[in-house]
């Protein structure tokens, strides 16, 4: 159990694979399909989310983009591998009040270390609210213990 009452996993590629994401508890976003190189998490965009303009805060959108991104590359991984992020970038494409988002996360590229993402953020008629991209780095032996 961790300090916070919650069942542990026992690694990181199993709670990828349950879709057990405590940021996405705190947010409200869902992990929806992981495999392949892709991964699609959902999220319900309500007023809690609001910058101080009343719309989206573009940090919600990188935190969706950056877990369905994650989530994506993690599927890539051997059991014995990590990951981190080196660089994420995000345009925003129209504002965000009130809607039902889906981010993809797909990877374009996979070396053996360094990897390439990109997602896409849509809302519920498929018009893009966003893009981003990351750039990973796997993580291997001592660089990868307790990630």
């Amino acid at each position: 159990m961790s300090d916070q009452g919650i069942p542990r996993q026992t690694g990181f590629m199993e709670r990828v694979k349950t879709k057990e994401v405590p940021i996405g508890r705190l947010i409200g976003f869902q992990a929806k399909k992981i495999g392949g190189g892709k991964a699609t998490v959902e999220f319900e965009a309500g007023p809690q989310h609001a910058n101080p303009m009343g719309t989206l805060h573009g940090g919600v959108l990188c935190d969706i983009a950056d877990a369905a991104m994650g989530m994506a590359f993690a599927s890539t991984l051997a059991p014995e591998e990590s990951f981190t992020t080196l660089e994420l970038k995000i345009n925003f494409f129209r504002p965000v009040w009130q809607a039902q988002l889906k981010a993809e996360g797909t990877v374009v590229q996979r070396g053996r270390t360094i990897g390439y993402t990109e997602c896409a953020i849509t809302d519920a008629e498929n018009r893009l609210i966003a893009k981003a991209s990351s750039t990973c780095m796997v993580l291997r032996g001592q660089k990868a213990a307790g990630r």
